[in-house]
């Protein structure tokens, strides 16, 4: 049996939002890694589709988002 997934169009790739998220924030590859606590280079392959981010290295995205958020609220 061959278990297709669903086609979902115009949904961007968590690599392509990993990569939005940080030009957004204005930081180089090397600064948002060092922000995560995790490499220049698996930034760079999440954003190049090459590895997918941990659980954890999500929940950290989504506290810096938050953080940001907070900022830009303030502003």
């Amino acid at each position: 049996m061959n278990i297709k997934k669903p086609l979902v169009r115009n949904q961007p790739e968590v690599g392509q939002l990993i990569r939005r998220l940080r030009l957004v924030a204005g930081l180089t590859q090397e600064q948002f890694a060092a922000s995560l606590g995790v490499t220049y280079s698996t930034i760079n392959r999440w954003e190049n589709k090459r590895s997918q981010p941990s659980p954890l290295a999500i929940e950290k995205i989504e506290r810096m988002l938050k953080a940001m958020d907070e900022q830009f609220y303030y502003f």
